[in-house]
C-alpha cells in the first residue's frame, strides 16, 4: 500500500477514535492536504534540438544540469540541421561518435535523476540515407488514358525534414512494416551493445509523410482486407462514377491506408519494447483512425499548436482517450509550439495553453522547446527555426522554474489514480472516410463527433472518444462500461451514419450486460464500404432492431434515442459537473473513494459563489497550483440532492485543485476568500531603478516619480532585456482589527520576484500580480523592493535594427509565425518593467 494512503487511513482512524471518545477532532494528517507525490513523469519534459549534433560532454552535462535544477522531468533528444560556421563539429548521426554522446547524455540524466527518450530518427518524418526508392513514402497517381483509368506510382515523395548531418534521405514508406523493420536496422547496428540506461520511450512526430497515399504491398492489403481489388475501381477511387460507389471504394481504400499505418506503428512498438523501451506517438495528421493508432503506442501524444481554441478540443483529446481505453500510464502533448512570435511568448500564457491540455486530459507536457547552445555561441545563442524557446538565452529561462513547478503539480494530480470520464465517445470514423474532400483525409473526424463532443464539454459531462476496437474490448458490470483503465456509465453515438456490423452487435451484447447506450439523431442506417454491402446492411438493420426492443430499465441495459443528447444523458446515470454552467472547465480523477478535480475558470468574469458538485463528497480541500502550500477545506453546505455544495472563488483564468472525501475531515485550516475592507492606498512616493543583469549593457539607474514603461529612459534601456530592482520605502497604514493587506503591482511586464523588509514574499509570473504581505508588513518604514523580468523582443529588435547577424543555421534558418525569414526591425517596442500603479489593498477574509 503506498504511503501516502495509508497516512490517509490513519488520518481517518484517529477521527473515528476522537469521535468515539468525544474528544475534539485533531488537525487532518498533512498527507490528507499534501499534494501528491513527484517523479520523474509527473514533472514536465522538454525537446532537446541537437543542431547539428555539434555537441560535446561538457555542453551536455552543463545544460542537463541546468535542465534539472529549473525542475524539468527529462529530455527527448531530436537530432536537426546545424548552424553555420560549425560545420566542422558536426557529428554524423548514428556514428560512433553519436554513440558515444548518447551513452553520456544517458550516465548524465541518471546521475541527474532525469529521464531521457530518443527520436528513432532525425527531423521528421522517420527516414534517412538508408531508406532505398523501393522502402520510401510514395504516392498513388491515378490518370485516364483512352477512357480507362490506369495507375501507377511515384516514389520518394519527400525527403527528411529538419535532417541533421548523417541523417538525410529518404522518407519512409509509413504504410509498410517490412520497410520499417529495414530501417530500423541502423539503429540496431549503431546502438548494439547497448550497456547504459535505454531511453524511456522511442519518439516519432506528428504524421508529416506529404503525398504518402501508396505503398507497394497496396492491392494486395486491400484485397485481403476488403474483399476485392481494388484495381476493378480505379475510375470510382478516381472520383467518376455514382456518388454511392465513389464514397464506398474511397472509404475502403481510406480505411486500409489506416490499417497499414496502424500495422506499422504497432511493428515499431513491438521493436521498443525488445529493446526495454516504450514509444510516444503523435497520430494526429494521420489518414487513419486516429484512437486506434494513438493507442497503438505507449505514450499517446497530441499537440497543441498555437493558440488555446474550443474547437480544437475533441481532436486534443483524442490522445488522452486512447489512453484511459487502452489502459496506458500517460497522454502527453507538444506543448507551446507557435504559441507566439518569437522572444514574445510570457509566461502567462504558456501556462493558459497548459491549463487547456491538461482540460483535455493531458498530464504530461513535453515543451517545444529547448535548443542546446554551446557557450561561445554570442546572445541570443542558436535557435530552433519555431518558437518557443524555453531554453538559458530565449528570454524566460529566470522565473521559468514557478511555471515548471506548478506544471509538475498539476501533472501529479492528473497522474494520480484513474481517469473519471463519465461518457464513452463512439468515433464514427467511417463516416469520415465516407465523406468527400481529398482522397487522403488527414485526421478524419466526422461533424457529428466534433459537434457533440464540445457539446459535452460544455455542459459538464466528461468523455473519452472510444473507437470500434475499443467497443470490442469493452466489458459491462453492474451498470458500468469498464474499457482500460476508465469506467463510463453511458455510450453515446453522435449522429452516425455508417456503423459496422460487428460494433452494432457489440453495443445489443454490451445492453444485455447492463450498459446504458444512448443515440444521438437518426439511427444509423447504412455499412462502411463496398463487398457485401447489402448483405452487412441487412445484418445492421437486424442487429440495430433488436437494439431498438432491448430492455429498457436504467442499471440493467437501457437505450435512449433523440436528438438531444443532453436531454437524453439525464435519464443515463451519467454524472453532470454543474459548475460548467458557470464557465469552469474541469478534468477529473478517481482514487478509490477520493475524487481530484482540476478546474479552470474559463470565463472573462471573476467567479465567487457556492457550486454543487457532480461527484458525491462530504469534505473538499483546494490546493493553489502555484504554490507548494498544503490545501485549505473548502467551505460546504447541504446541497439539495442531499450532497454538498463548495464556496468556490477564482478569478478570469485561474485555476485550482479539488481533493474530495466521502467522509467528514477533521477540523483543520479553512479556505477563507478575500473581499475588500476600504479603498486601496497607492505607493507613488517614488521609485529608484537599478539594472541588475542582462543586456546588451546595463542601463544607468534612474529615479522615477512615477511607474512608466523603462524603454522611456534611454537608448539602452530600449534595447534592455533582463532585470531591474525597483526599490521604494512607504509607512505602513494603521492596524485595523481583522484586516489584512494585499500587495497589487499593477501591471507588470513581465514577471516580479517581491522583497519587504528583507523577506522574500514570492514569485508573481501571471495575473492577478497580487500578494499578501502578511507577516512582513510592519509598524512604520516599510523597504519595498521588487525585481522585474521583461522579455527578449526588444533587445532581438534593436538585433535586426542594427543589422547584427543572429540568425545563421541551415535549413529553416528563424521563421516567422507566417513561415518567412524572421525580421523583428519592424516589431514595437514592448512594454517592461514595473508598470502599477502599485497599491495596498486592505481585504477581510470571509
Amino acid at each position: 500500500m503506498p504511503d501516502r494512503v495509508k497516512e490517509v487511513l490513519a488520518s481517518l482512524l484517529l477521527l473515528l477514535i476522537a469521535c468515539r471518545c468525544g474528544a475534539e477532532p485533531a488537525t487532518p494528517s498533512t498527507a490528507v492536504l499534501a499534494w501528491p507525490e513527484r517523479s520523474a513523469d509527473s514533472r514536465p519534459w522538454t525537446r532537446w534540438w541537437w543542431l547539428g549534433r555539434a555537441v560535446d560532454e561538457d555542453g551536455l552535462t552543463r545544460q542537463l544540469e541546468a535542465l534539472a535544477r529549473a525542475g524539468f522531468g527529462g529530455v527527448e533528444i531530436c537530432p536537426i540541421y546545424g548552424a553555420r560556421g560549425f560545420e566542422d563539429r558536426y557529428v554524423p548521426f548514428l556514428s560512433p561518435r553519436w554513440v558515444e554522446l548518447l551513452r553520456h547524455t544517458a550516465r548524465e540524466t541518471a546521475r541527474l535523476g532525469l529521464r531521457y527518450d530518443l527520436t528513432t530518427g532525425t527531423g521528421w518524418p522517420f527516414g534517412g540515407p538508408n531508406v532505398s526508392e523501393a522502402d520510401a513514402s510514395s504516392a498513388l497517381v491515378l490518370e485516364k488514358q483512352g477512357g480507362s483509368w490506369t495507375f501507377r506510382s511515384r516514389g520518394a515523395v519527400q525527403q527528411v525534414k529538419r535532417a541533421a548531418p548523417g541523417g538525410e534521405g529518404n522518407v519512409l514508406d509509413p504504410f509498410s512494416p517490412p520497410a520499417l523493420v529495414r530501417y530500423l536496422r541502423r539503429f540496431e547496428d549503431a546502438l548494439l551493445p547497448w550497456r547504459e540506461a535505454p531511453a524511456r520511450a522511442q519518439f516519432h512526430d506528428s504524421f508529416e509523410y506529404y503525398g504518402a497515399s501508396f505503398t507497394p504491398a497496396l492491392f494486395d492489403e486491400f484485397a485481403a482486407r476488403r474483399g476485392y481489388d481494388l484495381r476493378d475501381f480505379l475510375a470510382a477511387l478516381a472520383g467518376e462514377g455514382a456518388p454511392q460507389l465513389v464514397s464506398r471504394v474511397r472509404a475502403d481504400y481510406r480505411e486500409t491506408l489506416s490499417d497499414l499505418h496502424l500495422a506499422w506503428v504497432r511493428r515499431w512498438t513491438q521493436w521498443a519494447h525488445e529493446r526495454s523501451s516504450l514509444t510516444r506517438d503523435q497520430a494526429h495528421g494521420a489518414p487513419a483512425n486516429l484512437v486506434d493508432v494513438y493507442a497503438a503506442a505507449d505514450i499517446p501524444e497530441t499537440e497543441l499548436f498555437g493558440v488555446p481554441d474550443e474547437e480544437k478540443l475533441p481532436l486534443l483529446k483524442l490522445a488522452s482517450s486512447a489512453a484511459h481505453v487502452g489502459g496506458h500510464a500517460l497522454a502527453s502533448a507538444e506543448s507551446f509550439t507557435w504559441l507566439g512570435e518569437h522572444f514574445q511568448v510570457t509566461l502567462a500564457q504558456a501556462r493558459e495553453a497548459a491549463d487547456w491540455l491538461f482540460l483535455a486530459g493531458v498530464d504530461q507536457l513535453v515543451f517545444h522547446g529547448v535548443p542546446y547552445s554551446p557557450p561561445q555561441a554570442p546572445w541570443p545563442g542558436w535557435q530552433f527555426y519555431a518558437s518557443v524557446n524555453f531554453g538559458p538565452q530565449g528570454g524566460l529561462w529566470r522565473d521559468l522554474p514557478h511555471l515548471v513547478e506548478y506544471l509538475t503539480r498539476c501533472q501529479s494530480v492528473l497522474q494520480s489514480g484513474e481517469p473519471d470520464e463519465d461518457v464513452l465517445l463512439y468515433f464514427p470514423v467511417h463516416d469520415a472516410w465516407s465523406a468527400g474532400g481529398e482522397l487522403v483525409l488527414p485526421n478524419p473526424v466526422s461533424a457529428g463527433f466534433q459537434e457533440t463532443a464540445i457539446r459535452l464539454s460544455q455542459h459538464g459531462y466528461a468523455w473519452d472518444a472510444v473507437s470500434d476496437a475499443g467497443l470490442a474490448s469493452a466489458v459491462a458490470v453492474d451498470g458500468w462500461i469498464r474499457a482500460g483503465s476508465g469506467r463510463y456509465r453511458a455510450i453515446v453515438l453522435p449522429q452516425v451514419q455508417r456503423l459496422p456490423v460487428e460494433t452494432a452487435q457489440r453495443l445489443f451484447a454490451l445492453t444485455r450486460e447492463g450498459a446504458t447506450l444512448v443515440v444521438v439523431g437518426p439511427w444509423p442506417d447504412d455499412v462502411p464500404g463496398l463487398a457485401h454491402a447489402e448483405e452487412r446492411r441487412i445484418r445492421l438493420r437486424q442487429a440495430l432492431l433488436r437494439l431498438r426492443g432491448g430492455v429498457r430499465r436504467a442499471g440493467q441495459g437501457s437505450v435512449h434515442a433523440g436528438a438531444d443528447v443532453l436531454a437524453l444523458l439525464e435519464g443515463s446515470g451519467a454524472r453532470r459537473e454543474p459548475m460548467a454552467d458557470a464557465g469552469l472547465r474541469f478534468v477529473r480523477r478517481r482514487q478509490g473513494r477520493e475524487r481530484w478535480y482540476f478546474v479552470v475558470n474559463r470565463s472573462p468574469a471573476p467567479l465567487d459563489r457556492w457550486l454543487p458538485l457532480g461527484t458525491g463528497a462530504r469534505s473538499v480541500v483546494r490546493l493553489d497550483p502555484r504554490s507548494d502550500a498544503p490545501g485549505q477545506r473548502l467551505p460546504t453546505r447541504p446541497a439539495v440532492n442531499g450532497d454538498i455544495e463548495i464556496r468556490l472563488a477564482l478569478q478570469p483564468m485561474e485555476s485550482a485543485v479539488l481533493h474530495t472525501f466521502t467522509v467528514d475531515l477533521p477540523a483543520g485550516p479553512l479556505w477563507r476568500t478575500r473581499e475588500p475592507a476600504g479603498p486601496a492606498i497607492p505607493l507613488d512616493e517614488g521609485w529608484r531603478v537599478v539594472f541588475l543583469e542582462g543586456g546588451p549593457v546595463l542601463p544607468p539607474p534612474f529615479e522615477a516619480r512615477a511607474l512608466a514603461c523603462w524603454t522611456g529612459w534611454n537608448e539602452d534601456a530600449r534595447r534592455f532585456a533582463g532585470t531591474a530592482r525597483y526599490a521604494t520605502s512607504f509607512e505602513a497604514p494603521a492596524g485595523r482589527p481583522g484586516v489584512e493587506w494585499l500587495l497589487d503591482l499593477g501591471q507588470v511586464a513581465e514577471t516580479a520576484r517581491v522583497r519587504l523588509n528583507g523577506r522574500d514574499l514570492g514569485t508573481l509570473w501571471c495575473p492577478p500580480f497580487r500578494i499578501a504581505t502578511f507577516p512582513a508588513l510592519r509598524e512604520g518604514t516599510n523597504s519595498l523592493q521588487i525585481e522585474v523580468t521583461n522579455l527578449a523582443a526588444n533587445r532581438i529588435r534593436d538585433l535586426d535594427l542594427r543589422g547584427v547577424t543572429w540568425k545563421y543555421f541551415h535549413d529553416a534558418n528563424v521563421l516567422g509565425r507566417d513561415y518567412r525569414p524572421l525580421d523583428a526591425s519592424s516589431w514595437p517596442l514592448r512594454p517592461s518593467g514595473l508598470l502599477g500603479p502599485v497599491t495596498l489593498q486592505p481585504v477581510r477574509l470571509h
